[in-house]
């Protein structure tokens, strides 16, 4: 049999019936950090993540949570940032710190063999970071003109401005920040972020990949001795006020293309709808194959890409489309998208796109779980929402199991175009 004869047999296909994951292990270190094991590698190297609840809703000023993450490996009582960064990569390791909305995580990717020599290492990143003021300047010049780049940039103004639009500019999910904010960052403020939010906090640790004895006892020797405080840090200002402006647009004088926004505050993975309404975004944008990829990309040639997402937050949620269109085609693509919202919930989708979409979206989920340090950030994320694993056997059952007439029930209930907020950030289409 030849190459070409080979290409003309299609690969066998079968239906996803159930997937196994690995539930973690759950240990307590002597103050009470929960630890989530799951030993699930067959290299020799392990991935430990400690995760805070230390996002930016929860800063008084912008950039706080930001800066503080950034710089808990910018020097410790022991080591400067430069012998920091030298033994890490001494040892072939990884350490990266990272913030989000709701939480922030300094994770430590390692071989087994060089721990013992790692984790003390670690343990300061986390426990007695000194956040050198030289250093911290030196990261806000450059993130401050890392800023002024991206404010040229039509995209990156959207994502600044749209979501202040959606939750309102005082709600911690809202909030952006702009040049000023920069200049009022300095040691002292970021000591008091992480004394607030890191110093005692009850962090959470998960640990994935080839887990060899002894781990927990060297995690409680470094992480389970110091005093730990159980509040829960709730911020202020969680009520949802949207702008009662529906279009928005910032002009750019110079922009080749125009970047659209269109969304809605909505419900969060908590919520019974969110799987099913996963399903709708996805015919609707959520993947390259998607209605409005097909039609605004495809048949209108209107951008090079556009799609839709719901975005979970702790506290939250948002519908979103976002592209980047041609100036003078800007309305025509708004008008087509909200035309492919009309037919979602007005014509039932067809069964072969609907079978399409659940193998897509089957698929996805199990690249998602390929590997213990993917099986970590699938449970990293039910997290947040006091789930467990079990959350994906739901994902999974409703995914298989929804139906024409469901899809149409959801597409009505939270395509509402009356509700969305429509941001264009460009240069008018009759504006030479």
């Amino acid at each position: 049999m030849t190459t070409q004869d080979f290409r003309k047999i299609h690969p066998q296909s079968k239906a996803i019936e159930t997937v196994s994951l690995v539930e973690p292990e759950k240990y307590l270190l002597d103050n009470g950090i929960p630890v989530y094991l799951i030993n699930a590698g067959t290299q020799e190297i392990v991935k430990i993540d400690l995760i805070y609840d230390a996002g930016s809703r929860l800063q008084n000023l912008p950039l706080l949570a930001q800066f503080t993450s950034k710089c808990l490996i910018e020097g410790t009582e022991s080591f400067d940032s430069k012998t920091l960064a030298e033994i890490v990569d001494f040892y072939g390791a990884y350490l990266k710190p990272s913030v989000t909305r709701d939480d922030a995580e300094i994770s430590l990717y390692s071989l087994n063999k060089h721990l013992e020599k790692l984790m003390p290492v670690f343990a300061e990143v986390a426990l007695q970071p000194t956040f050198p003021e030289h250093e911290i300047q030196t990261m806000v010049q450059k993130l401050r003109q890392e800023y002024l780049v991206n404010m040229e940039k039509g995209s990156f103004v959207a994502q600044q401005q749209f979501s202040g639009l959606v939750f309102g500019n005082q709600h911690p999910y809202g909030k952006s920040m702009v040049l000023q904010d920069y200049e009022n960052i300095n040691s002292s403020v970021l000591k008091g972020f992480y004394e607030k939010f890191y110093k005692t906090s009850a962090f959470k640790i998960i640990v994935s990949g080839k887990v060899n004895n002894g781990l927990i006892k060297m995690l409680n020797q470094y992480f389970g001795q110091h005093q730990v405080s159980s509040t829960e840090h709730l911020p202020q200002g969680l009520i949802i006020s949207p702008t009662s402006i529906p279009e928005h647009f910032i002009e750019k004088s110079d922009a080749l293309q125009s970047a659209v926004r269109i969304g809605n505050a909505t419900i969060n993975k908590k919520h019974s709808d969110f799987i099913p309404f996963t399903v709708v975004n996805t015919i609707f944008g959520g993947y390259f194959g998607s209605r409005l990829m097909t039609n605004i990309r495809e048949d209108k040639g209107y951008t090079y890409g556009i799609g839709s997402g719901l975005a979970s937050f702790k506290h939250a949620g948002m519908f979103f489309i976002a592209s980047e269109v041609g100036n003078d085609v800007t309305e025509k693509a708004i008008e087509q998208i909200f035309i492919e919202i009309e037919k979602l919930k007005s014509e039932p989708v067809k069964a072969e796109e609907l079978s399409l979409v659940k193998n897509y979206l089957l698929g996805t989920f199990l690249r998602s779980a390929d590997g213990p340090f993917a099986l970590a950030d699938l449970f990293k994320a039910t997290l947040d929402y006091d789930m467990d694993m079990r959350y994906y056997d739901t994902f999974l059952h409703t995914v298989k199991n929804i139906t024409i007439k469901d899809i149409q029930e959801i597409a009505v209930k939270y395509l509402q175009p009356d509700s969305m907020i429509r941001l264009v950030v460009g240069k008018p289409a009759n504006k030479e």
